[in-house]
């Protein structure tokens, strides 16, 4: 969990709590604006998704899972953001327990999301025949339950363990000896949590490079190829987000228990802005796939009523199926029309 790992703050290990109040305050509003444009972003992804019933690609069903499990985490940051700010944990043992499983939740669902997503990206690309039994809607949806099963099973350390300090702060309550299950803790979440799947979504996208250089444009039809390249693109920067913006969260954990950095008042407030940087990456994703996704984009502007004109034809608000001459894809077709991507 993102308030368990602490650079040595870490409450099992009893230390003063008191931070930099100029810090803290900058900290605490960033959480309350991550939060807001977070719920706002991830609720909008989950409501032009559902809101299409045939446009439910495997694709889009993996983008749901995340954005449900980002929703999730953005609910909870409004308690961790008054814990800082406030110093202490008003909310009692049982709230702190929720909020904790929720963060931790949050923290392995999304990179063994992407972790599926970039397996699946492997399949569209270099596998298109063989997989297409395995590339349904049916199938991806039994998979994001296997993915908040497993996770569950990974956070199970956090869930019985969380719980008050004397202060009281919310966190983690290690039993003796501490140091050791701290540690173990660390390297767990870090092994578990981002260098397996990682290493994973690496091994997908290199063998996607291999394909994609050997094959060139010999294999299937050039819309085809060039709809199953633009799924690729927006993956693979969804994926590379991700790591930005955990990879200081992570080099920050490992370092401290191995000594390398001590936990002093500057590196504690630098800990702090890293952490927000994990947070951040759950209102990244929304942006990015406006960015990345043409259809995202028109779908975003029509439930926003952004778009009033086509054509010269008025467009009624959340109504995307008027735009009948925009470009599909497969990661979301407004219109309910599903690609075989």
């Amino acid at each position: 969990s993102r308030n368990e790992s602490d650079l040595g703050f870490n409450i099992s290990e009893n230390k003063e709590h008191h931070q930099d109040r100029t810090s803290s305050v900058v900290i605490t509003f960033i959480y309350f604006m991550v939060c807001a444009v977070g719920l706002c972003g991830n609720t909008l992804v989950i409501y032009v998704i559902l809101r299409y019933a045939k446009m439910k690609t495997v694709t889009n069903i993996y983008i749901l899972n995340l954005a449900v499990a980002d929703v999730l985490c953005m609910m909870s940051l409004p308690f961790i953001a008054l814990q800082l700010a406030l110093v202490h944990w008003p909310f009692g043992e049982a709230l702190c327990r929720v909020i904790m499983t929720v963060d931790s939740l949050n923290q392995f669902t999304s990179i063994f999301c992407l972790m599926v997503m970039s397996i699946d990206r492997y399949l569209a690309v270099v596998h298109p025949i063989k997989s297409t039994k395995w590339r349904k809607p049916r199938v991806a949806k039994l998979i994001n339950l296997t993915v908040w099963g497993v996770s569950l099973l990974v956070i199970l350390p956090t869930l019985i363990f969380s719980g008050l300090d004397k202060v009281p702060v919310c966190g983690i309550v290690w039993p003796e000896p501490q140091d050791v299950y701290y540690t173990a803790f660390i390297f767990y979440t870090f092994f578990i949590g981002f260098f397996l799947p990682l290493a994973v979504i690496c091994m997908c996208y290199l063998l996607i490079i291999v394909k994609v250089k050997s094959s060139g444009l010999r294999v299937g039809s050039t819309k085809r190829k060039r709809s199953e390249r633009k799924v690729t693109r927006m993956v693979s920067i969804v994926v590379a987000v991700f790591v930005l913006c955990w990879l200081p969260f992570y080099i920050f954990n490992v370092t401290s228990v191995t000594g390398s950095i001590k936990p002093t008042s500057a590196v504690k407030s630098t800990f702090d802005f890293v952490v927000v940087l994990g947070y951040a990456n759950s209102c990244a994703n929304p942006i990015l796939y406006a960015f990345l996704s043409d259809n995202f984009k028109k779908s975003f502007q029509n439930v926003l009523c952004l778009k009033k004109v086509t054509d010269g034809l008025p467009v009624h608000c959340g109504d995307p199926c008027l735009n009948t001459n925009e470009k599909k894809d497969d990661v979301i077709s407004p219109c309910g029309h599903m690609s075989k991507v």
